[in-house]
């Protein structure tokens, strides 16, 4: 063994312990002192492992997780970085802290968070058997600057990768387009044409205009942003076929949903399709998406239908994702909002949640929020208005507390409902003292507010750390 390589992983195993010894966490410091021993040490930890990754703006986590859900109920051993450190330091930690000193693991899968900015950095160093796309939004312009540099930047990532298998959003045009001419194996999956009857034409969309010649798209349906049914009638480029298919949504609740789910596969020169009905434990149209995404990548690994399946019927969400969290006779949610598409999607759940739900609102400006906060005025906060008078109170915190405040102003909600509460303790007991009982209090914030509010909630009900 290369007597660096072994130097950088005794130092990031070392750095691991002491980290979690004093309950700092430890997901990237470890594998970025162990980067600067030795260039190379993610590269040689990563090389006997089959590598499944997720990469893509919006869940990513959530994905992620139920993906791993799958790999257990199937007896895989994986190992993963649950933490959600998904840039380049974060992933090395994770492949250097679960080798031995001599060089091996005791297993042979890696489920892998990617975060979309690091990708074509991180395929320098990993070539993953599976790679899942889940979609494309815009996010945090002051990081990722335009959208279709986020999407170039994972393009030519995509191109180094030499034997991958592609499991790409077939409903997202900038998502799809990565496949387009592709000689690797590809699987799409999506949201079917007649499957979701409430679709609103959005207001705004991130990608209007064809990826290829710029002509505006033309939608046969639309499920939520620019994702549906679309077509450019100049070139010619539509949505491909997808092969994991949300054929129809029976029900879709605050809490789980009830969907149809068409699988078709090749057997000789015949077209074979399956069909199942199944239940989603995770609410809204956006964790439909995690869960084909996830059930996806088991149909590609040749996993059991059966068994995905029940793990999409039993889906617990993971840290800050739609988090759960048992107050007595009342539950906080967690969720996380960190753009203008995701936050809309949140604020469609609360419309269908029970009457009289307290909901936090917390906004940061730190780094790793995006400094530029502008895009809150991009969310339909007229939507929550129109059923704000059903709900309770709206709490609003984090450091841009009172831009958050404004926004909601100029959006005509009954300002005698919002209160302005910095201190997280006290904004948590007055949600909770304020909801009824069976009722839910809903915490929606940024990045680093999640990370904080989630501490406070941590030490209240005795919850896991992030990274256990």
């Amino acid at each position: 063994m290369n007597i660096k390589y072994k130097l950088a992983s005794v130092v990031s195993k070392t750095l691991c312990k002491v980290c979690r010894a004093v309950r700092f966490g430890g997901t990237s410091f470890p594998g970025k002192a162990a980067s600067i021993i030795y260039p190379n040490a993610l590269k040689e930890a990563a090389k006997n492992y089959k590598i499944i990754m997720v990469t893509g703006t919006n869940g990513k986590t959530t994905t992620t997780h139920i993906i791993g859900q799958i790999l257990e109920e199937n007896g895989i051993k994986y190992i993963t970085n649950k933490s959600g450190a998904n840039l380049t330091a974060g992933i090395a930690s994770t492949f250097l802290n679960s080798i031995k000193l001599l060089g091996e693991s005791p297993v042979r899968t890696a489920l892998i968070e990617v975060d979309e900015a690091a990708f074509n950095k991180i395929c320098d160093f990993v070539e993953p058997d599976i790679l899942i796309v889940t979609n494309f939004f815009r996010d945090q312009l002051d990081r990722y600057g335009e959208l279709y540099s986020t999407l170039n930047n994972v393009r030519l990532g995509v191109q180094k990768l030499k034997n991958t298998k592609l499991i790409l959003n077939a409903d997202d045009s900038m998502c799809a387009s990565l496949g387009r001419g592709s000689d690797k194996k590809l699987v799409y999956f999506g949201i079917g044409p007649n499957a979701y009857k409430n679709a609103e034409k959005p207001a705004y969309s991130d990608a209007m205009y064809c990826i290829y010649c710029k002509n505006k798209y033309i939608y046969s349906n639309y499920i939520y942003g620019h994702l549906g049914g679309f077509r450019c009638t100049n070139c010619g480029y539509m949505r491909p076929p997808s092969s994991i298919t949300c054929s129809n949504i029976d029900e879709l609740n605050s809490s789980d949903s009830l969907i149809q789910i068409s699988i078709e596969s090749s057997e000789g020169n015949k077209i074979k399709k399956e069909l199942y009905k199944t239940k989603i434990g995770l609410p809204g149209l956006y964790n439909i998406y995690n869960s084909l995404a996830a059930l996806s990548c088991g149909v590609v690994l040749g996993l059991p239908v059966k068994n995905s399946l029940k793990c999409l019927g039993s889906l617990k969400s993971g840290f800050g994702r739609m988090e759960e969290i048992d107050a007595g006779n009342k539950k906080i949610w967690i969720i996380l909002v960190k753009n203008p598409s995701g936050f809309n999607q949140a604020i469609d759940l609360l419309t269908k949640a029970e009457k009289q739900s307290q909901i936090a609102l917390i906004i940061n400006d730190k780094v790793a929020d995006g400094t530029d906060i502008s895009w809150l005025w991009d969310v339909n906060f007229g939507k929550l208005q129109r059923a704000s008078e059903e709900t309770g109170n709206i709490f609003v915190s984090g450091i841009r507390a009172e831009d958050m405040a404004l926004r909601l102003k100029y959006d005509d909600f009954n300002t005698a409902k919002i209160s302005i509460i910095k201190d997280y303790d006290k904004m948590i007991c007055e949600g909770l003292d304020n909801s009824l009982e069976d009722s839910s209090f809903y915490i929606l914030a940024s990045y680093t507010a999640m990370l904080d509010i989630r501490k406070h909630l941590k030490d209240m009900f005795g919850l896991k750390e992030f990274w256990e």
